[in-house]
């Protein structure tokens, strides 16, 4: 008698295997989907996070660039405008025209007429004069006194008192730190029998000068090779136009 295929009794094995091999075939393809439906879109997002970076990158490159221009432009139109307001207004009233600049060009003349005639005896005479009346000003007298102090210190004629005289290294605040100052004076500090030669360091704190004084002595002191203005542009800078190398100097 023959034997069909219908007749022969499939294993129990085969029977429960059958569903998980297709179930792994089509979890296989969906995966298969997946992936090759994610590649492009993972090569979009690279592409799209390069472009990103370096546009971010250009950008803050123009903001770099243009921040001192723009606050350079700022600071100047501003001292012209300011300066241009004094005398416009009387060029303006007399001749019934307005010239922007004139005024600008009138007081920066105003101001230097001012300091050649202030350099004469005559001056100085008058200025005397005028100091001593403001100084018996109940109220006057302390924001003028203020305020010449600031005066002296900018006044290239005024070598007695300038505000630093030289731009040095001290320790502080502790021990392995050390921080630019600038010595604005000098000072003897008597005791008994015994003097004690002492300097007036300013120690500034942030870029706007408002910092410490201390009284050190001169071993205290480290004397360097970088000028007033260079110690200036260091601490308006926040510390980055520091120089390279910085030398030690003997005390002058």
């Amino acid at each position: 008698m023959p034997v069909t295929t219908a007749d022969v009794e499939a294993p129990p094995n085969a029977r429960l295997l059958a569903p998980e091999e297709d179930k792994d075939k089509k979890a296989g393809e969906i995966d298969r989907r997946q992936s090759g439906a994610m590649r492009p879109r993972s090569g979009q997002q690279a592409l799209t996070s390069i472009v990103h970076s370096w546009a971010s990158r250009k950008f803050a490159v123009g903001c770099a660039i243009l921040f001192p221009v723009a606050v350079t432009v700022y600071v100047t139109w501003w001292f012209l405008t300011f300066f241009d307001n004094f005398f416009s207004p009387i060029y303006y009233k007399l001749f019934d025209f307005h010239v922007f600049g004139l005024g600008f060009i009138t007081s920066m003349a105003f101001i230097f007429l001012i300091g050649v005639f202030f350099s004469s005896w005559l001056g100085s005479a008058l200025l005397g004069i005028g100091e001593w009346i403001i100084k018996r000003l109940p109220l006057v007298k302390h924001i003028y006194s203020a305020s010449k102090q600031v005066s002296a210190a900018i006044n290239p004629e005024n070598e007695a008192s300038k505000a630093f005289q030289e731009c040095v290294i001290i320790r502080h605040p502790r021990k392995g730190e050390y921080a630019i100052a600038f010595i604005t004076g000098r000072t003897v500090l008597q005791m008994g029998s015994q003097d004690m030669k002492l300097n007036t360091v300013y120690v500034p704190t942030n870029h706007v000068y408002v910092g410490d004084i201390f009284l050190l002595e001169d071993k205290e002191i480290t004397h360097t090779n970088l000028s007033v203005r260079e110690g200036l542009e260091i601490i308006v800078s926040c510390g980055m136009a520091i120089p390279p190398n910085l030398v030690a100097m003997p005390k002058p």
